[in-house]
């Protein structure tokens, strides 16, 4: 197949696309396919004469690494000023392509608005549609949809700027973050309440509406999810602080034994939550869906992450791990999934 990898971009998980983009290019072409690697805010200066040229069967290629702070955005608005999101000649590119990879992460490639664009150009892509992808990205919207569903939820409220910092019965601890981030950018976890007007500054600059949930304390598991079918439970163990930025997606900071050690009606339990979380959201193809075990024994569902992540220390790739797949099939399988869309 002719396929085009799409990542970058002007979200705050720039650089995670940029290393999943990366590992993704390499895996595919491993996999026999020919592949064209852009950036989706970049794209090219000069488009070649025959954009075929672009598509490649060999291997190698660029690893781009995960700094320990996310990126600034500022200087590489900088790179093409004044532009819109989609750089020039990406679009070609991907209208020459049998189908996208997305290796977008974050609000810009997650919110639907970039499905729905290829949806009027006539480009395949993986993942969900603009529906699914718009509902989980707005994680206001898309807990009143699984609490409807009675997926267990953490209590919360949902901010927007201007409204003070009334927190209703929440209380503390409590978790702080934006309402459409990711990779825990702009999330702080509040123990004392003279911290409190911090946290919601600091989420505040990333948008206008912000989230506080009462802190939960457990074991954090997730469970990826491809054709509506789950993967393996994995559990997450930061070897200090929380699962933040840094605990991503620098190597060492965190353990992740998979299949996680739970008894086995638990796996089945919250592999069923899973799937319920990716039907209730019109998810598609596959996705991640991150959960807290509460003291209480209960799944508590944090979010559903339509694009996860696929760099070298990402979770989804050790699920396929478990299951036997290879990271270049785990590619294969992600787009078998999401060519169903569009049978």
């Amino acid at each position: 197949m002719k396929i085009a990898v799409i990542c970058g971009g002007l979200s705050n998980e720039r650089d995670v696309s940029l290393s999943s983009g990366c590992g993704i290019a390499r895996a595919l072409r491993g996999q026999g396919h020919r592949v064209a690697l852009a950036d989706l805010f970049l794209g090219m200066e000069e488009a070649p004469e025959e954009l075929d040229a672009l598509f490649t069967e060999d291997a190698a290629g660029a690893d781009a690494a995960v700094a320990d702070t996310a990126p600034d955005l500022a200087a590489v608005r900088a790179m093409r000023p004044g532009q819109g999101p989609v750089g020039p000649h990406v679009l070609e590119l991907c209208q020459a392509a049998d189908i996208v990879f997305l290796a977008l992460h974050g609000e810009e490639g997650e919110n639907g608005k970039l499905q729905a664009y290829f949806d009027i150009n006539g480009v395949r892509y993986t993942g969900s549609g603009y529906l699914g992808s718009a509902l989980a990205m707005n994680k206001a919207l898309s807990k009143t949809l699984l609490r409807a569903a009675g997926v267990p939820l953490a209590e919360g409220i949902v901010l927007r700027r201007g409204d003070g910092q009334d927190m209703g019965t929440v209380g503390f601890p409590c978790v702080v973050k934006p309402c459409s981030g990711g990779s825990s950018v702009g999330t702080t976890i509040v123990t004392d309440p003279a911290d409190y007007a911090q946290a919601l500054d600091l989420a505040f600059r990333y948008e206008d509406c912000v989230l506080v949930e009462r802190f939960i304390a457990g074991r954090e598991l997730t469970v990826g999810v491809i054709d509506g079918k789950a993967m393996p439970v994995t559990e997450i163990i930061p070897k200090s602080g929380f699962y933040d930025y840094r605990n991503k997606y620098q190597p060492g900071m965190t353990d992740e034994p998979c299949p996680a050690a739970i008894p086995a009606e638990e796996t089945a339990a919250i592999q069923a939550l899973a799937e319920r979380v990716y039907a209730t959201l019109h998810l598609q193809a596959y996705c991640r869906v991150d959960f807290i075990r509460g003291e209480d024994g209960v799944f508590y569902c944090l979010e559903a992450n339509t694009l996860p992540g696929m760099t070298p220390t990402s979770l989804v790739p050790r699920m396929g791990k478990a299951m036997g797949m290879t990271y270049g099939e785990l590619c294969d399988a992600l787009i078998a999934a999401s060519l169903k869309k569009y049978e």
